[in-house]
């Protein structure tokens, strides 16, 4: 089974961190949502960080705002995973500078679209 970890998961629907759930779950992924403030997202239980996420990962999925991204890429960096995707909002030019400057596999671009999925399925 592929892994993906979100975070900046949300229980609210209308969030993209919660849609990125939903989409993943229903493409057969494993997902682990993170987010310190949440304790269940879409009967998932939530990570706090990104370090307390069990095994090896095939992706890590960005939904915070490009200042908290920025401060998480040594945490990203040190899960680590075949790619990061920096969704749309997630990443600005120095964030995607930084993530390659530490050799992440930064993967700008919206990663519910990648699964062949649009993001207005999951409403």
């Amino acid at each position: 089974m592929k892994t993906i970890a979100v975070l900046g998961a949300s229980s609210r629907h209308e969030k993209f961190g919660n849609k990125c759930v939903r989409a993943y779950l229903s493409a057969g992924w494993e997902v682990f949502p993170v987010n310190p403030n949440e304790t269940e997202i879409e009967g998932l239980a939530v990570y706090r960080r990104l370090a307390d996420v069990p095994g090896v990962l095939e992706r890590i999925s960005v939904y915070l705002p490009p200042a908290k991204t920025l401060e998480m890429l040594g945490e990203i960096g040190a899960k680590g995973a075949e790619e990061i995707w920096f969704n749309p909002g997630s990443a600005d030019a120095r964030v995607l500078e930084e993530a390659r400057r530490r050799g992440l596999p930064a993967v700008p671009g919206c990663s519910i679209v990648d699964l062949g999925l649009s993001p207005a399925r999951f409403p």
